[in-house]
């Protein structure tokens, strides 16, 4: 991995990140033997909206029973296990920080998903597949980490077959200003690469992909944010399982922060679907 990738990885290691998942589904009165996929929602759904954008945005994508997905920049691997269990897909994870690749391994297996679900550590620019591999492809909040979208979209081609669909939820940037960090995804401005929707979709038809549609979830992500908060303060604390289970101490103020820059029109995610010409 190059200097960039460790330093994205450190972004996102914890260090003891399976036991904190596992004390906190204590809390709530779940064991290793009898977690779902749904319980551990909360805590692997690392992107604007949680398992409701997830479920949105894979239904856009009408993948079909038994193709395999590849997961870019699966984390914990909790989308990779939705659609495992919810569409019944073959999925394949790729993640450049360890301990997430290592605790999505183990989470398969609690839900008894190991079979269906595989995840690999390594970088989304020199992936460890064959030519025309996938039946399609998603990536949830990854782009902002990876500054060559060119060198991106086109291993995403390479390992694609002809005819199929990739689906692309980022934070992009939207409009001009000074963005506030940290957020979730970057301590300091160093390590964030934003970039606007046309840079994505230039990207995306240079590797030979179709943009097919773009929405900005702008409204979606403000309105998700402000009921997450509504719950919050109703029930005086965070859920026992989170986001802040990953981020620990610097949650509020990454959320906070990101808020914030949503709703000056800096930034927005953004949903896109191209194909492979």
């Amino acid at each position: 991995m190059t200097p960039h990738d460790n330093t994205i990885s450190l972004h996102y290691t914890r260090g003891d990140l399976l036991a904190a998942i596992q004390a906190s589904l204590a809390n709530l009165g779940k064991t290793v033997e009898n977690v779902t996929v749904e319980d551990l929602a909360p805590v692997d759904e690392f992107h604007i909206g949680g398992r409701l954008a997830t479920e949105n945005f894979l239904n856009q994508l009408n993948f079909s029973p038994q193709n395999h997905i590849l997961d870019v920049g699966c984390g914990l691997g909790g989308a990779a296990r939705f659609m495992a269990s919810t569409y019944n897909n073959i999925v394949s994870g790729i993640d450049l920080t360890q301990e997430y690749i290592n605790t999505g391994q183990t989470l398969n297996t609690w839900v008894q998903l190991d079979k269906q679900v595989a995840l690999y550590h390594g970088s989304a620019l020199s992936m460890p597949f064959d030519d025309e591999t996938f039946d399609g492809a998603v990536m949830l909040h990854v782009g902002m980490n990876i500054e060559d979208k060119a060198q991106l979209f086109a291993e995403l081609y390479r390992v694609l077959r002809p005819g199929t669909s990739l689906g692309v939820y980022d934070i992009m940037r939207t409009g001009d200003g000074t963005l506030t960090y940290p957020v979730p995804w970057a301590t300091v401005e160093n390590t964030s690469s934003l970039s606007t929707p046309d840079q994505y979709k230039k990207a995306m038809i240079e590797a030979g992909f179709r943009v097919s549609t773009e929405t900005n979830r702008r409204d979606f992500a403000l309105g998700f944010f402000k009921d997450l908060r509504a719950k919050t303060a109703a029930n005086g604390d965070p859920p026992p399982l989170g986001l802040h289970t990953l981020m620990g101490a610097s949650t509020p103020v990454k959320i906070k922060n990101m808020i914030e820059n949503i709703a000056a029109g800096h930034t927005a995610p953004v949903e896109m679907i191209a194909q492979k010409n």
